[in-house]
């Protein structure tokens, strides 16, 4: 099996991956807000339009030929090089790249183009670039008809629009419609860059999930939240847990209750990314612990069992995780 082969295999599974193997994946997506998460947060409105830059003479060229002719992303090109990502990109795809130019590469801290081609750091450079990467070709209405895209590395993009233009996340897309013989490229200002945080670590940095923590490494959860994932995580405050009857997390705590404790919260785990309004499509998901959880939308509030989702989406380089203000106990 040759280089191609493989790479085009990885990046196959890295977009099985992204999408729950407990639910149904589509890619639309809800606000953070939980109170205003509703299944029309995919509709964006439309303010202006990016102008197009249709090179029809491209067709005959892929992804990497079109961006090398191009003579404006020869650090993109090196780096597609260097995370041995040539090949996949000149597959059949079909891909649409956000594209950031040199002069975008070029407003990087000093130095972090340098650190990121070294041969020790080719998985996050591969993480960073796949992030640019939709595993469709999406044309700019197309783009444009969503405020979220998943992308091959499996975290989601934002598109937003305002009067000065289209942007993806922080990026100002510059040229739209660039036509490859295996999709699209829209250029960008600046580059993306992935969450690189695991669960565990965007939690600890929330501050307030330090029962939750605390309750995943009693039960010994910890590590195998901190691994490749993708989880999705149904995470409760410190209110929430502050909720129980009194003794109930101390007694959980202890040795002695330790599987009792990670049945609690497998229940609050699922395998794969489920994203908000993936979830509300589905209406349930099977947890790591066995047991389905029920996700509705109750009077434009997202619920979960009886739980509310305070906050959705929250990304991790591993999964995503949203907030919720009860624990949720299995049946």
């Amino acid at each position: 099996m040759n280089f191609k082969t493989l790479t085009t295999i990885a990046l196959t599974s890295l977009l099985m991956g992204s999408t729950s193997t407990a639910l149904g994946g589509g890619h639309s997506s809800c606000s953070s807000s939980a109170s205003s998460c509703s299944s029309s947060a995919s509709s964006c409105s439309k303010p202006k339009t990016p102008a197009r830059n249709v090179n029809a003479g491209a067709m005959s060229s892929d992804i990497v030929d079109t961006a090398v002719n191009a003579g404006s992303f020869n650090t993109l090109a090196a780096a597609l090089g260097a995370a041995d990502l040539v090949d996949a990109l000149k597959s059949d795809g079909p891909f649409t790249v956000f594209a950031p130019t040199d002069d975008a590469f070029a407003k990087l801290p000093k130095g972090t183009v340098e650190t990121l081609l070294k041969p020790e750091n080719k998985k996050m450079l591969q993480s960073i670039l796949l992030y640019h990467v939709v595993p469709r070709k999406a044309n700019t209405e197309t783009v444009l008809s969503r405020n979220a895209w998943s992308t091959l590395n499996g975290q989601r993009i934002s598109i937003s629009q305002s009067d000065s233009g289209a942007m993806v996340n922080n990026a100002k897309i510059l040229k739209t419609d660039i036509k490859t013989s295996n999709g699209v490229i829209h250029v960008i200002d600046t580059v993306i860059l992935p969450e690189t945080k695991t669960i565990p670590e965007v939690a600890d940095s929330a501050e307030v999930f330090s029962t939750l923590l605390a309750a995943a490494s009693a039960a010994g959860l910890a590590e195998t939240l901190m691994g490749d994932g993708p989880f999705t995580v149904f995470a409760p405050t410190d209110d929430a847990f502050a909720q129980l009857p009194a003794g109930t997390v101390d007694s959980l705590l202890k040795p002695e209750n330790r599987d009792q404790l990670a049945s609690i919260l497998k229940y609050h785990v699922v395998s794969g990314r489920v994203f908000a309004s993936d979830a509300i499509k589905a209406q349930s998901a099977e947890t790591v612990h066995g047991s389905n959880v029920r996700i509705e939308l109750n009077n434009g509030q997202l619920m979960v069992n009886d739980s509310r989702i305070l906050t959705n989406d929250i990304q991790a380089s591993n999964g995503v995780i949203h907030v919720i203000d009860q624990v949720m106990l299995p049946h």
